[in-house]
């Protein structure tokens, strides 16, 4: 969560007035992140997440937010979009598309163990099936479509070995594409970006750490399910210093999530393969973001290794997964 766009507290008052939000009391530049501008923005009735939107259009963020609407009404802990007088979720101010959502509880754990995992993939799951009656369609932008465009862009800025190691990659996930069993993939709204830092807990009356809720759904888009959990298990799942996987964690989330939508013949056969696509599509990304930054107040760029480490762990030891009897 950049800063690209600055916004003045009078200015944000002004906008949550016309919103109905409320008189503002506090708004505070998020450091966190690299695609949006964001505020944590306080009123006398709650708290808020104030977005500027920097890169994704006018045209494509209403898929964003009546995706999170619809999950919200479906019981999917989300934050849940404003309204303005008119019913529209889309708004503008200091002419960029911006949003307005609330604040979910909790804080962010950056070192789950099994039982977080384990939350995290039964939610998943919900939030696959809850998404099967949202109409509206758009592709996952970062998909094979941006990798394609993406590995000419940040070869020059790679070693040799990481150039073929790209290369490689990408004509595997290209031929995957053409696969009979990728083709039969279920599909649906993807979150396609759900690491540890864009999922809340809070602690339960016992103490016990309670997801609270899923948030920045600002690369979703229509894609593979399965690709989903790969991202998450590349995240949540792995030792991040050497990017080996944890079959502890592994295993807990893929109980929990296949306890609620048991996984079919097709995800299980390209299994694999899409966790070495999860990993291709996140080192891609910070490589880009590293070496063709955009100019933002707080920004923090991604340090790419990590998924480079867990791409090569990938290829050298290929996970599967049986449903346990």
């Amino acid at each position: 969560m950049a800063v690209y766009t600055q916004v003045s507290f009078d200015q944000a008052h002004a906008f949550f007035h016309t919103l109905g939000l409320g008189p503002l009391t506090r708004l505070q530049g998020c450091a966190g992140g690299i695609e949006n501008t964001n505020y944590f923005a306080d009123t006398a009735q709650a708290r808020y997440v104030l977005t500027l939107f920097e890169r994704l259009s006018a045209e494509q963020l209403p898929y964003y937010l009546h995706l999170m609407r619809h999950l919200a009404q479906h019981g999917i802990p989300v934050p849940d979009p404003a309204a303005n007088a008119q019913g529209q979720l889309l708004h503008s101010l200091q002419g960029r598309p911006t949003s307005v959502v609330s604040l979910l509880a909790g804080k962010s754990e950056l070192q789950p163990g099994t039982d977080h995992c384990a939350q995290v993939g039964a939610m998943l799951a919900r939030m696959h099936l809850a998404g099967r009656s949202f109409d509206m369609q758009q592709p996952n932008l970062r998909g094979l479509d941006w990798w394609r465009r993406t590995v000419p862009e940040v070869l020059p800025f790679v070693t040799q070995e990481q150039n073929t190691l790209l290369q490689s990659e990408l004509q595997t996930q290209e031929a995957l594409a053409q696969s009979a069993d990728y083709a039969a993939l279920p599909r649906g709204p993807i979150h396609a970006d759900l690491f540890r830092d864009n999922v809340m807990f809070a602690p339960d009356a016992q103490g016990r750490a309670q997801l609270t809720g899923f948030f920045d759904f600002y690369f979703a888009g229509n894609d593979a399910w399965v690709f989903d959990i790969a991202i998450c298990l590349n995240d949540w799942c792995v030792n991040t210093a050497d990017g080996v996987a944890d079959t502890a964690r592994t295993d807990a989330f893929m109980r929990a999530y296949t306890d609620v939508r048991p996984l079919e013949a097709a995800e299980l056969a390209v299994f694999a393969s899409l966790l070495r696509a999860a990993a291709l599509r996140f080192w891609l990304s910070r490589l880009w973001d590293l070496h063709l930054p955009r100019q933002a107040a707080m920004l923090q760029a991604h340090d790419p290794a990590p998924f480079e480490r867990i791409l090569r762990q990938r290829i050298a030891h290929p996970l599967s997964w049986h449903a346990p009897l």
